[in-house]
């Protein structure tokens, strides 16, 4: 999947990005005719870009196999994967129009669709070839994901289609380089910095597990360990995320609108309102994952080393939380360069410190690295978006009601003290109280008014 991951940025090359930006500045301008012809030039060049990105893959699919991936992996999985890449390219075109339109529904649907399909067709495959090797599990799961990219595909190009078809707008002589030359401008440099990106952070995860053998480790067990971190631990406490990305993804078109019609006052203003319910929003969800980690992990994974992972790393959920949306708002004010630049440094370091310390305090110190690399990237993010626009960082109303709250309602639950004997009715309720009492005493310290559920 590490490989996968950056075929698919070769694939993409910055396109979903020129596609939201451009035709969200053309709408801002009210030039309907520049936008749909962006659109169909964007999806154009992501169909060129994704064939050849998937003869790269099938082409080299030997050579990625035995020396990327220690001869692990069969060549057909990686050939297998590398067909779905032009309909991953022309979706992700797709995707960043819909977005830009302000129809993120049809993405949404598309997503789902491909969710399901991925999950109900490789469930199959594997219940039904499993008996035979591991190789054939892998193969089950690359074909789910082939198939659920072709279905995803035509659903959302059939969408895309009926849309750009019902768009009619009045022809407008532009030079045939204009649009070109801006969707090159946006992708060139984002394509390059993303290869960069993506190669450092394939390299990472190839790293990761060879390091932690280096520690004493057999192969197993540091793979293991890190599929319980990667695999486990982090998607736990980043599942609340999905609030957070439903929405940070489509800040890039409203900050792009507001960057071409130069509304500092409108940027400012959201910047500020996002901020504020971020870090209520992520400082609520480390107060759950820590207090109620070893009941989560119970229900979910019996196994005591998770249950300290999820603690070790849910402080990190407010810096991971406000990287995720700030990159979404620099994007949208033209600053993409900046956060690939971000990226970039941060897996170099990140790389450098996997390689030293994970040989001398194995997964502990892989916990290290990752608190290093959230930190490090938020923080220059952070800075760059408060430098850029001019807003104040509001430490006591952002940071320190919201913990005084969060320490306040747990010692109410504690005293409290609710159990019932169903386990999960149990955890739902206690979860529920905690944030309704922490929400109370926010309301109550003027850390929320009923303003901030306005925009």
């Amino acid at each position: 999947m590490s490989v996968f991951t950056f075929a698919v940025t070769l694939a993409n090359s910055g396109l979903y990005l020129a596609t939201t930006r451009i035709v969200s500045e053309e709408l801002a301008c009210h030039n309907e005719y520049l936008a749909k012809k962006a659109a169909k030039r964007c999806l154009f060049y992501s169909f060129i870009v994704g064939t050849l990105s998937c003869l790269l893959v099938v082409l080299f699919s030997n050579m990625i196999a035995s020396i990327w991936l220690h001869g692990k992996v069969n060549s057909l999985t990686i050939c297998i994967l590398g067909l779905s890449l032009p309909f991953v390219a022309i979706s992700g075109s797709i995707t960043g129009y819909f977005n830009a339109i302000r129809k993120a529904s049809k993405n949404a649907v598309a997503q789902i669709l491909e969710q399901i399909t991925k999950i109900v067709f490789s469930t199959f495959l594997i219940l039904n070839i499993m008996p035979k090797g591991i190789d054939y599990s892998c193969l089950a799961l690359v074909i789910g994901i082939l198939v659920s990219e072709v279905l995803s595909f035509i659903y959302i190009f059939i969408c895309y289609q009926k849309d750009i078809s019902k768009r009619k707008c009045t022809y407008k002589e532009d030079s045939k380089e204009n649009i070109s030359k801006r969707i090159l401008d946006i992708c060139v440099p984002v394509a390059i910095a993303s290869y960069i990106r993506s190669g450092l952070s394939t390299l990472k995860n190839i790293l990761i597990p060879l390091r932690l053998e280096k520690s004493g480790m057999s192969c197993e067990l540091a793979v293991s360990s890190y599929g319980m971190i990667n695999g486990i631990a982090l998607p736990l406490i980043l599942f609340p995320s999905v609030f957070i990305n439903s929405f940070s993804s489509l800040l890039i078109p409203e900050f792009a609108r507001y960057y071409a019609t130069k509304d500092s006052k409108k940027i400012n203003y959201i910047i500020s309102k996002i901020f504020k319910t971020s870090c209520v929003f992520s400082i609520s969800m480390f107060f759950i994952f820590y207090y109620f980690s070893e009941d989560l992990c119970n229900l979910l994974y019996p196994n005591i080393e998770i249950v300290t992972y999820v603690k070790l790393l849910s402080p990190l959920l407010l810096i991971i939380y406000l990287d995720t949306i700030v990159d979404s708002i620099l994007k949208g004010l033209n600053e993409q360069l900046s956060v690939m630049k971000c990226n970039i440094l941060d897996l170099f370091v990140s790389i450098s410190f996997i390689y030293f310390l994970l040989p001398m305090f194995g997964t502990y110190g892989y916990i290290v690295v990752i608190y290093i690399s959230e930190i490090l990237n938020g923080l220059i993010s952070i800075k760059k978006l408060l430098s850029l626009t001019k807003v104040k960082f509001q430490f006591l109303k952002w940071l320190i009601l919201p913990i005084l709250s969060g320490l306040l309602a747990l010692q109410s639950i504690y005293l409290m003290h609710i159990q019932m004997s169903n386990m999960i009715l149990n955890l739902a309720i206690n979860m529920l109280l905690f944030l309704l009492i922490y929400l109370f005493f926010l309301f109550l310290m003027s850390g929320i008014d009923k303003k901030d559920f306005k925009l």
